[in-house]
């Protein structure tokens, strides 16, 4: 017997205080680089665009953040709104990590998300790009403010 979904609050339709919640409460999530918690944010059947993969459910959200966070060492992330709708919002972002050879990252992009009405979400784009800096360089703090920009 399933057990029926808990709705994961805050729920479309958002404002903008609800929208600001959620993208936070998705940035502390991913700062935990745990896949399962990270998974419990998505309905099960999920549909995901990172980059040029295609995903589909939370099994597979679980072995790509696996793989991810196995490959991008000390990663952590900022998240600002960008935009919102009742049932969608859009995020940029920035997030560092070091490679197994010690080089370290940041990493560009956008996000678009949708969500059902219980407040997970049922469908993830993400649109990234990678540029190798010196660790002198890092900027990205969790949590603190706008992300800063070039």
């Amino acid at each position: 017997m399933e057990t029926a979904m808990q709705p994961r609050e805050p729920v479309p339709p958002f404002t903008r205080e609800s929208a600001l919640a959620k993208v936070q409460a998705a940035e502390d999530a991913w700062n935990t680089t745990d896949p399962q918690r990270v998974a419990g944010a998505y309905s099960p059947d999920t549909q995901w665009r990172n980059r040029d993969l295609h995903i589909r459910g939370r099994d597979e959200v679980i072995a790509f953040l696996t793989d991810k966070w196995n490959r991008e060492l000390d990663y952590r992330l900022r998240k600002n709104l960008w935009a919102f709708t009742d049932d969608r919002i859009a995020v940029r972002f920035q997030y560092e990590w070091h490679d197994a050879d010690g080089q370290w990252w940041r990493s560009y992009g956008n996000e678009l998300w949708e969500f059902d009405t219980l407040g997970y979400m049922t469908r993830r784009e993400a649109s990234i790009n990678d540029v190798a800096i010196d660790q002198a360089d890092l900027r990205v703090t969790p949590g603190e403010g706008e992300i800063p920009t070039w």
